[in-house]
């Protein structure tokens, strides 16, 4: 049941908010403006016979608010290869798409998602992010809103399983298979665990184990789940040496979140073929 506090933000906060006649409105506006993005292709950095696999983080949200339906549905127009989200359970155990614990961010509302249930969550109005206010009746995205996007097309789902959670991952897998999107999607979590009980609930669906340093004890982690497990490892926390060791171990390597062409650049020298970004593009 939603809180005084939130009552008073949805009764009072969001028609002040969302009156166009007050000056900050168009303030606020300027401050979420899209994201100008930059071509690979056009910096020399690709090809069709040498591709870059671009990944668009929480959707490349240069256009929507990240981890919207409206930047999903870009993501696949654009042509990406994956596109991310972040997923949560609310409090009554249904995923909805969010990358923080907290909706105060995004959302015209305060407290955490575990909080809220599913019909709560979806009432919230967005208050951050390019463009917000141009998507008619936008709110917080569904786990099934967003496999549905890809249903159909060459961009894959990547899914980013946040709460902390062992005995609701069957409900993803469950979802995954509903959409017929087993073979296409990839789930991915830094709880090396999470990906271990995947793998036994079904070893078909493609897994990215995220990380820091890029480091032996990681590559073996990965490995020994199976095949059909890669490593996702921060661009920032990694060098040469540390991306030759996955190279040369013949695992599958994909970084987040690289944002300049220099960055990309050195990934694709080095040989890496799998780029997270949330504004680069092909």
């Amino acid at each position: 049941m939603l809180s005084f506090k939130n009552k008073l933000i949805t009764k009072v906060g969001v028609p002040i908010f969302k009156c166009p006649a007050l000056p900050f409105i168009h303030i606020y506006k300027m401050t979420n403006k899209p994201k100008a993005r930059i071509s690979l292709s056009e910096n020399g950095i690709g090809s069709k016979e040498d591709p870059v696999y671009l990944t668009a983080h929480r959707g490349g949200w240069a256009d929507a608010p990240q981890n919207s339906l409206p930047a999903f549905k870009k993501s696949v127009e654009l042509g990406y290869y994956t596109a991310e989200c972040d997923i949560r359970l609310t409090k009554d155990n249904k995923w909805v798409v969010l990358h923080n614990d907290t909706v105060d961010s995004l959302f015209c509302q305060k407290g955490k998602i575990e909080d809220f249930t599913y019909d709560e969550a979806r009432s919230f109005t967005y208050k951050h992010g390019p463009s917000f206010w141009a998507y008619k009746d936008l709110k917080i995205c569904s786990f099934e809103e967003y496999l549905d996007v890809f249903v159909g097309t060459n961009t894959r789902p990547q899914i980013e399983i946040k709460s902390e959670t062992y005995d609701m991952l069957y409900t993803v897998v469950d979802a995954v298979k509903a959409k017929g999107l087993e073979k296409s999607a990839i789930v991915i979590s830094f709880d090396l665990k999470q990906l271990q009980e995947i793998n036994k609930i079904d070893s078909s669906i493609e897994l990215w184990y995220l990380i820091g340093k890029i480091t032996p004890e990681r590559i073996a982690e990965a490995q020994a789940i199976g095949s059909n497990v890669w490593l996702s490892p921060n661009y920032d926390e990694n060098d040469a040496e540390s991306i030759k060791l996955a190279l040369d171990a013949g695992i599958g390597v994909s970084f987040w979140t690289v944002n300049t062409v220099e960055k990309a650049r050195k990934l694709y020298d080095l040989g890496v073929r799998y780029i997270e970004s949330d504004i680069l593009c092909k």
